[in-house]
């Protein structure tokens, strides 16, 4: 057996949170989800939150988060995750309440909850993965595909006059006046990683601060959804979901 080299704590640059349970992942490979739990994990740590966190997740990929962050959870019926959000942090105002939803989930059934919480500006923080299709159930068309994007419910691709326009959820959001913070994100490189980081950061103090409700939107990748391997689907949502979503912040007051 190798000798394990113990690394001094002057030396060590990067260690995995200890919010990170040791479970294994039911994420897809190339999924962004687990780097997005990763994120938030360690800004609960860095901001001593992690006793004093609540995570909201409804139902979608994102409904075992509960499996891999170590903080308190509440599963919500499917879209009702921002609704149940509200009402914790109205009972638990001391408490950092988030929601984490998909695309089917929040920008299809949950759009209602969604809008209310923010024009009443609660004081929790959404994020919103939005990888532009139906991940668990099986690949169909979300509210977010893209035009002419082909999936198992548009095999011919998405068609405005049959399916509608993709729903742009935080341009909508960010013009409801309870919104503190809105922004866009993606992890598809180290230096977005970086920048969404920093987002979630600041979306989970301004809720700690009682500022108003911040919408963290990260633009995803869902490999098996899209029919690519991870590189693939990293080079098509670069060159196509990026035109539609553009990333940076919409909202900042």
């Amino acid at each position: 057996m190798a000798n394990v080299v113990e690394i001094k704590p002057e030396n060590q640059v990067y260690a995995k949170s200890g919010l990170i349970l040791d479970n294994t992942m039911h994420y897809c490979p190339g999924c962004s989800h687990g780097v997005v739990h990763k994120l938030i994990a360690e800004v609960l740590e860095e901001l001593n939150l992690e006793h004093d966190a609540i995570g909201v997740s409804p139902v979608g990929c994102s409904v075992f988060a509960y499996n891999y962050i170590d903080i308190d959870w509440a599963e919500a019926a499917h879209g009702r995750a921002a609704a149940v959000a509200s009402a914790m942090k109205r009972l638990r105002p001391d408490k950092l309440v988030f929601t984490y939803q998909g695309d089917g989930d929040l920008a299809a059934i949950g759009t209602g909850e969604t809008m209310h919480a923010c024009n009443r500006g609660e004081n929790i923080t959404i994020i919103f993965v939005n990888n532009a299709i139906y991940g668990m159930t099986g690949g169909q068309m979300a509210p977010t595909t893209l035009l002419g994007m082909k999936t198992a419910t548009t095999p011919a691709g998405r068609d405005p006059k049959l399916n509608g326009y993709p729903y742009k959820i935080a341009d909508m959001v960010k013009l409801l006046d309870g919104v503190r913070y809105v922004t866009r994100q993606s992890v598809h490189t180290p230096a977005s990683v970086r920048k969404a980081k920093k987002a979630i950061k600041k979306a989970f103090s301004n809720s700690m601060e009682e500022k108003g409700l911040s919408f963290v939107e990260i633009v995803a990748t869902c490999s098996s959804g899209w029919k690519m391997s991870p590189a693939e689907a990293n080079n098509w949502m670069s060159e196509h979901m990026f035109e539609a979503y553009p990333l940076g912040d919409l909202k900042d007051l």
